[in-house]
């Protein structure tokens, strides 16, 4: 069966799967989302028996209807390869009561390797299949993870520029060495001076500028994101948890059909909207506990039904999840108006102009399905503490978010029995002056460098080769730029000034 997408500002547009791919953003600025969500097509039996690449072909063939069998093995089997340096890809730990799902094991040591591993491979097929003759223009801002990633992804790949825009303070000296050292001749990052919202707003305008897009086809140009508003990131994104829950029943761990809890830091809102969608597959999901830091936006969202930007924007120890604007929550906003896109463009419009909107209490009885909390920078400090020294193991601030939040959720329902995974996003060592600082150690005069050798020794665990790779490496982009000179600086990097 052929499923297409639609646009949640304007239903009236509809997609296949590889067109939505390449354009990243609706026309109109909406997002693209499946006409329906459709169900796993095997048993649990079935799944427990099945690897990481067999599980990610049955659940990406039920979204990427028009990619053929043969295109799609290719794309999974290139990108989930020997760059994760795990046989599972997605492997569980077992600690004080819950299971971290480990989604670092990647090239760049955080999850979104696991979507950006196959997002260039998805693009370029759907290209070749929609006979696009530009080059793509890969355009992305990020909060510090998804822009390594996205470099890695498509350094070097044929018939695609990437350019990647990042808040010049916003994040950390490892995340700022990773993206500043990228080799690839395609590649182009700059640095803005502002935050991540000014960034993704930014990029956010490029794609709807007409004006822009006709000077970039004229140059023989297009514009496509790797940001997790394009659904190429996102399908990937759903099978790691299937795949978990699997491992979990094969393992004996659970029952079939036992419901589990799945608790994920949350800042664009696109990895637990991935577990939504898993969840409306069939894959049974209790609760999403959705776990904010000190830019609780989506906290708030959650306990008042208004979502409303209007506040001080937070510099934290998880800098991935320092964003105000959770671009895929809108995603969600769709859905729970009925799929209604007039409404939730009003809404959208109203986010834009007033910088707030509120959904109607009708909607808000759609959300029973989430819980929503938070953990302050002193909280998070003190979970990486409290779990290193209860069982040893390490964790980076934004998993320590997630696992502050589970248990604040075990505190307010009493749900103390139902299985739950906690999401890990990040290696620690992504994060060493924070961590190091949390189970008690010294970073005083010392580079994150010899902070990582430190934490090694601490947490008995060798140093990930992404990270040695760093030290020495030259720098290669140094680009600083307004937020409001982004268009000139892509521009210049395209030779259309």
């Amino acid at each position: 069966m052929e499923l297409w997408y639609t646009g949640t500002r304007d239903a009236s547009e509809r997609v296949s799967a590889s067109q939505a791919i390449l354009r990243g953003l609706a026309n109109d600025g909406g997002l693209y989302v499946p006409t329906e969500i459709p169900k796993l097509a095997v048993s649990m039996e079935e799944l427990a028996e099945m690897s990481y690449q067999e599980t990610a072909y049955e659940v990406m063939r039920q979204f990427l209807t028009d990619f053929t069998e043969e295109e799609l093995k290719h794309c999974i089997d290139s990108a989930y390869d020997g760059k994760f340096d795990t046989e599972e890809i997605a492997p569980l730990t077992s600690a004080d009561g819950a299971y971290y799902l480990e989604l670092f094991h990647g090239s760049t040591i955080a999850f979104k390797d696991m979507a950006l591993s196959i997002l260039p491979y998805l693009m370029t097929a759907a290209a070749k299949k929609n006979q696009v003759k530009n080059e793509i223009v890969i355009l992305t801002a990020t909060s510090g993870d998804t822009g390594k990633a996205a470099l890695a992804g498509f350094a070097d790949v044929p018939g695609t520029k990437i350019i990647v825009f990042y808040p010049k303070d916003g994040v950390s000296p490892i995340q700022e060495k990773q993206m500043v050292t990228q080799k690839g001749e395609n590649t182009h990052v700059v640095a803005i001076r502002g935050n991540f919202d000014q960034a993704q707003t930014g990029v956010k305008q490029m794609f709807t500028d007409a004006a822009l897009a006709g000077e970039l086809d004229t140059a023989g140009y297009q514009f496509s994101s790797a940001n997790s508003i394009n659904i190429g990131r996102l399908v990937p994104q759903i099978v790691y948890y299937v795949y978990a829950y699997a491992k979990l029943y094969a393992n004996g761990v659970i029952r079939k059909d036992e419901k589990i809890n799945v608790v994920v830091p949350t800042g664009n809102f696109g990895n637990i909207l991935a577990a939504f969608y898993a969840k409306n597959m069939g894959l049974p999901i209790k609760t999403l506990i959705c776990a904010s830091n000190e830019n609780k936006v989506l906290y708030d969202f959650f306990a008042t039904g208004a979502y409303d930007k209007n506040r001080p924007f937070m510099l934290t120890s998880s800098p991935s999840m320092d964003i105000l604007i959770s671009s895929n929550l809108e995603r969600l906003i769709y859905r729970i108006t009925g799929n209604d896109a007039a409404e939730n463009a009003a809404m959208m419009k109203r986010l834009a102009a007033e910088g707030r909107y509120e959904i109607t209490p009708e909607m808000k009885e759609q959300l029973d399905d989430f819980y929503g909390n938070y953990a302050g920078e002193a909280e998070t400090a003190g979970t990486i503490r409290a779990l290193y020294e209860k069982t040893g193991y390490v964790i980076d601030p934004h998993t320590a978010v997630a696992a502050c939040v589970y248990k604040k959720y075990r505190e307010d329902t009493g749900d103390a029995d139902t299985k739950t995974v906690i999401v890990s996003t990040a290696s620690p060592f992504k994060f060493a002056r924070s961590v190091t600082d949390a189970i008690g150690g010294s970073h005083e005069g010392k580079t994150d460098f010899e902070l990582c050798d430190e934490l090694s020794a601490a947490a008995n665990v060798g140093i990930p080769q992404a990270v040695q790779e760093l030290r020495g490496a030259p720098v290669r982009h140094d680009t600083v730029c307004e937020a409001e000179e982004m268009p000139a600086v892509v521009k210049r990097f395209l030779g259309i000034a």
